[in-house]
């Protein structure tokens, strides 16, 4: 998924570092700047990279360097209090995710009994061109394992 197309559409374009696009709703409209080689980065260091992402975006001081390069997207429409969206790639990127709000449902636990579970609704889109359905469904579930179970994540950085 850290890949893209050539503009002529003749070639796959393969990332060397994986720049994830945060979707920002600012007073200057929707930006995405991404956060440059997360692979290389500590979980602090994202943190306090999104952090500057942040007050840049809301003081309208973000580069053009923090705006370009990513090669994939998370939007949160969540913190909107939205719950399902679908997603438009941020092209030339191939995929993208949407998140919606956290909130507690009914669900059964393994013995049967009525729990208090939290759901969070994400929804994908992919260019068919480079992804099929198989690999995005792998990928959720890898990806719904790790916020499930955070540790587990932890262990393979």
């Amino acid at each position: 998924l850290n890949a893209s197309i050539s503009e002529a559409g003749s070639e796959l374009l393969v990332k060397g570092s994986h720049n994830i696009g945060v979707a920002m709703d600012t007073p200057h409209g929707l930006l995405v700047p991404n956060i440059k080689d997360v692979g290389s980065l500590t979980l602090l260091q994202v943190a306090q990279e999104l952090s500057r992402l942040q007050a840049d975006a809301a003081a309208g001081k973000l580069s053009i360097p923090d705006l370009k390069g990513g090669t994939f997207t998370l939007s949160n429409i969540g913190n909107l209090g939205g719950t399902y969206t679908g997603p438009v790639i941020n092209l030339p990127e191939i995929a993208i995710a949407g998140l919606g709000k956290t909130r507690p449902v009914p669900r059964y636990d393994e013995a049967g009994a009525l729990v208090r579970q939290s759901i969070m609704q994400v929804s994908w889109s992919a260019d068919h061109r480079v992804v099929d359905g198989a690999m995005m469904a792998r990928f959720s579930n890898a990806w719904i394992g790790y916020l499930e179970k955070p540790a587990t994540m932890l262990l393979t950085l």
